[in-house]
């Protein structure tokens, strides 16, 4: 009987990688008509645009390696990095940010390291940090969601906005605010010195943790859900995750509740569910054995309430993710089962 050895992604859920990939990106339905709904047909564009440079980002890299280019690109992987980075970014940022952003993930994130199995970092946060890092002002231009802003543009008009740079045009005509999320605005707000009670008292943060984030946030809650149901994700990783956040953000408001944000803010804001979910969980940078994933769930939710809480980012998820992917071999190594009769 032959032994087949294969790079990782390694699982025990019985499904090739394609498939795993695959539900991945149906997973995201919800999350992203929930995004297309309260943000607008931006966010359809900009993951158009990153599924296209994806797709022919690895096929270029595949060609100059020699590589056989139809086999590789049906794993869906460069398709699933795609369309992590595109929820991420504003629906109008202007064409060539998606487009930068996806190209340096599949190239130097993902091929440079020998394709899907060897890279360390994931690949979605490590083009998401380049862009947050080099175009900070381009990344943190969000239009208000639907409720707070007059209009929201229509697929034709997003995609004027985008192609043509023109987004700065929408900004003018929609009255609300400029900030990345509602955590921003709150940090913001917090470092000069407002109690956190006027400003979630703002019509921006709605009744939970801002008008449609909480509901972004909850549609990716689903879609989460679902990927554990049928076996494609483990439950500890986001479990983990959301606990350890949970956990310090009610210690935290305990202790001061006019300076640090409710549990619930923090759960339902930013991109807390599309990290515990569906980055996080990455089968390639995330730690394998059961106890190692409950420790890497931890650390990133810890790191997250860390950096949103006195670091100059306020939506930690993906540095936090990159941050413990540097330490998932120790996880790994620290975490082994004993052998047995040990």
């Amino acid at each position: 009987m032959a032994f087949t050895i294969a790079s990782a992604p390694h699982g025990h859920s019985q499904q090739k990688t394609a498939t795993m990939m695959r539900w991945v990106l149906a997973a995201l339905i919800p999350g992203i008509a929930t995004q297309c709904y309260f943000f607008g047909a931006g966010v359809l564009v900009q993951l158009m645009l990153a599924l296209l440079t994806a797709a022919g980002s690895e096929a270029l890299i595949l060609a100059l390696r020699r590589r056989p280019i139809g086999r590789h690109l049906q794993d869906s992987s460069a398709l699933l990095t795609g369309a992590l980075l595109a929820v991420a970014l504003p629906p109008l940022a202007p064409w060539w940010l998606v487009v930068i952003g996806t190209a340096f993930a599949i190239i130097v994130a993902k091929q440079l390291y020998g394709g899907l199995g060897q890279n360390p970092f994931n690949p979605a946060m490590v083009g998401y940090v380049l862009l947050l890092v080099s175009f900070p002002s381009q990344m943190t231009s969000w239009q208000p969601p639907l409720g707070l802003g007059t209009a929201q543009p229509d697929l034709l008009q997003a995609m004027q906005a985008i192609l043509h740079s023109e987004a700065a045009h929408w900004r003018h005509t929609i009255d609300g605010v400029t900030s990345a999320t509602p955590l921003d605005s709150m940090k913001t707000q917090l470092g000069m010195g407002r109690d956190l009670s006027t400003i979630h008292a703002q019509p921006q943060f709605g009744q939970w943790a801002g008008v449609g984030w909480e509901w972004v946030n909850l549609a990716f809650l689903a879609g989460g859900l679902f990927l554990i149901l049928i076996g494609t994700i483990a439950w500890q990783i986001p479990t983990a995750m959301l606990l350890s956040l949970t956990l310090c953000a009610a210690i935290a408001h305990g202790l001061h509740p006019e300076q640090f944000m409710a549990p619930l803010l923090q759960l339902l804001s930013g991109a807390t569910m599309l990290g515990a979910f569906f980055i996080a969980t990455d089968p390639v940078t995330a730690a394998t054995t059961p106890r190692g994933r409950l420790i890497y769930g931890a650390l990133i939710g810890l790191l997250v309430f860390i950096i949103r809480s006195w670091g100059g980012y306020p939506d930690a998820v993906a540095f936090s993710v990159l941050l413990v992917n540097i330490l998932v071999p120790l996880i790994d190594s620290c975490s082994r089962p004993a052998i047995y009769g040990k």
